[in-house]
Order: C-alpha cells, then sequence, then structure tokens
C-alpha cells in the first residue's frame, strides 16, 4: 500500500467492514431483511440515480411497459444489488452444500463447463457472466465445486476497499487479477493452462472498439472476450443467471461460442465482431426476458458514446 489511506479512505472502509460484522450476526433471510428496509430508505433518497435508471429502461422498452411496470423493473434491479451485496460480504460462509440448494443447476453447470474445457484440449474457457443474478456468487460456486476460475478487477482507488472486496470475491478459492501491465499475458496463459476466465462483458468499453447490437441501439463493446477465445483457441460458454424470490437462482447456460480461425488473419476482426454479437444477443434476449434481473444502474451507460477522440 502506498502512503498513509486518506481519511474518507479510512472511513469508508471502517464502516462497510462494521456493516458486514453487524449483517453476519444474523442468519441470510434476517440479513437481506435489514437490508431491504435499509435499501427502501436509501433508493427512495436516490433520486437522481432513480431517475436515470428508469431513463434507461423506458429507453430500451418503450411502450411495451408502463410506467408502474418499468418502476417495478427499476426496484428489484435495486433490491437484487442489496442482496447481492450481503452475499458478498458472507460470501465465504456458505458451503458447497448452500451453493447446492441456492443454485440448483450447479452441478449440471459444472458438468456442462467441465465438458467444454474437455472439447478444448484440456485448455480453459471464457466465461461469459453478464450482469443479472449475483455474478460474483457464480464464480465462488464454481470454485468452491473444484474448477480453477479467475476473473480480472480494476483498481479501486481507495486500497483499502479493494483489498477487502478482493478478499470477499476471493472466498472460495476464486482468484482475483488486478488490471495491469502484464495482465493480458497472464490472463492468456492461465486460459492456455486450463482456467476459467470469468468476464462480464455487457458494459461499455472506455475507448472506441466493436459496435455491436444491444438493447436497441448499438453498444461500444471490448473485443477482450472475443480475443482471449481466439487466442486460446477455446469458446465463449454464455451464462445467464437468474434470481428467483430472495434466496435462490437459476441458472441458464448456452451453447459454446467456439471461434473459427479459417478466415486467417485477414478474417480475425470479423470472427471477434461474430464472437461478441452473437454472446451479447443471447445476453440481450435474457434481459428482454427479465429485465428487472439485469443491473441499470451501472455509472457507464452502455449505449452511451465513447469519445472517439480517445484511445
Amino acid at each position: 500500500m502506498s502512503g498513509t489511506p486518506k481519511f474518507k479512505h479510512r472511513l469508508e472502509y471502517r464502516l462497510v467492514r462494521a456493516l458486514g460484522w453487524f449483517l453476519n450476526l444474523f442468519p441470510y433471510r434476517c440479513a437481506l431483511a435489514f437490508a431491504l428496509v435499509i435499501g427502501r430508505v436509501v433508493y427512495a433518497l436516490s433520486v437522481g440515480r432513480r431517475r436515470e435508471a428508469l431513463r434507461r429502461v423506458k429507453l430500451v422498452f418503450g411502450d411495451s411497459l408502463t410506467d408502474r411496470e418499468a418502476r417495478g423493473v427499476c426496484w428489484i434491479s435495486f433490491r437484487n444489488t442489496l442482496f447481492s451485496a450481503v452475499e458478498m460480504m458472507r460470501i465465504s460462509d456458505f458451503t458447497l452444500d448452500d451453493l447446492r440448494v441456492m443454485l440448483p443447476e450447479l452441478n449440471e453447470c459444472i458438468k456442462h463447463l467441465e465438458n467444454c474445457i474437455k472439447k478444448a484440449g484440456g485448455r480453459g474457457v471464457v466465461l461469459a457472466l453478464p450482469h443479472m443474478g449475483n455474478w460474483d456468487l457464480a464464480g465462488s460456486a464454481c470454485a468452491i465445486s473444484g474448477l480453477p476460475i479467475f476473473s480480472v478487477a480494476a483498481k479501486q482507488r481507495n486500497e483499502l476497499m479493494n483489498g477487502l472486496m478482493n478478499k470477499w470475491r476471493s472466498g472460495h478459492g476464486m482468484d482475483i487479477i488486478e488490471r495491469g501491465g502484464g495482465t493480458l499475458r497472464q490472463i492468456l496463459e492461465r486460459i492456455k493452462n486450463g482456467q476459467v476466465f470469468a468476464i462480464l462483458p455487457d458494459t461499455r468499453s472506455f475507448t472506441p472498439d466493436l459496435l455491436v447490437p444491444f438493447l436497441g441501439g448499438e453498444a461500444n463493446l471490448a473485443r477482450g472476450m472475443a480475443w482471449f477465445a481466439y487466442a486460446a483457441e477455446v469458446p465463449v460458454v454464455p451464462l445467464v443467471m437468474r434470481r428467483i424470490g430472495w434466496t435462490r437462482f437459476k441458472i441458464t447456460f448456452h451453447d459454446p461460442v467456439w471461434p473459427d480461425h479459417t478466415g486467417g488473419k485477414e478474417g480475425k476482426s470479423d470472427e471477434l465482431r461474430r464472437i461478441t454479437k452473437k454472446t451479447i444477443g443471447i445476453i440481450d434476449a435474457a434481459i428482454h426476458e427479465t429485465p428487472e434481473q439485469w443491473f441499470w444502474y451501472n455509472k457507464r451507460w452502455v449505449l452511451d458514446p465513447v469519445d472517439s477522440k480517445r484511445g
């Protein structure tokens, strides 16, 4: 850690640690209920974020949703985010048996991923997890089931919080790599050595990249997901997770999207676009089917244009 953390960073860290400690005093469902009560207050006060989420939902769905239905989508999305935060804080307390109850399709999902690894000749896979359900819990469930899984996270400005979040995420052995120099090579080597790379593909890229149809518009998405699959000669495996009620989840795993190298170097760009478009199309359909399951509060709205001068 470089230097002494700022006062506001220390305060934020201590508050979150205290909240995590407090919530872990209660049984799982009681902790969710407490978060729900606090969440109602926070949601009522977060006027700007709430309006922006509603604008996004109406932009995508238009008149197909009534105002009441659109507001319901925004609230459930917010509530699910709170529930996911509670689960992250206590993620290491969940046993494999707990997770099998919470995710009834877990064993079938693991077999599906293992079959994909086998078909890839022992190399790993790129696991495409959209912002639905609890993506951190999905990664943890894979790790505790014995799959060598890892992900990449951007380093937060608050180094104390950065360490705490990574500790929670890696509660069951899921490796978290901080984005930085040498990250690309490390990711590629891990995939080639049989590890599962979990990635969130449904966020807007900081710099101009692939324009792909998404949510009724065009989203500027990073080609990293497709590039790793292409370079390592492994499939992208789309997996959609949905929260059912409070404490149960449904996993829907789709057919793997395999890279095609027959076009050679000349066709590489088109192939990366095809892989991305195919995967995002699956996610798009899942969001349209159950819009309340998606996270509508990302600071970077996925359909916002990107400054072409960047990158």
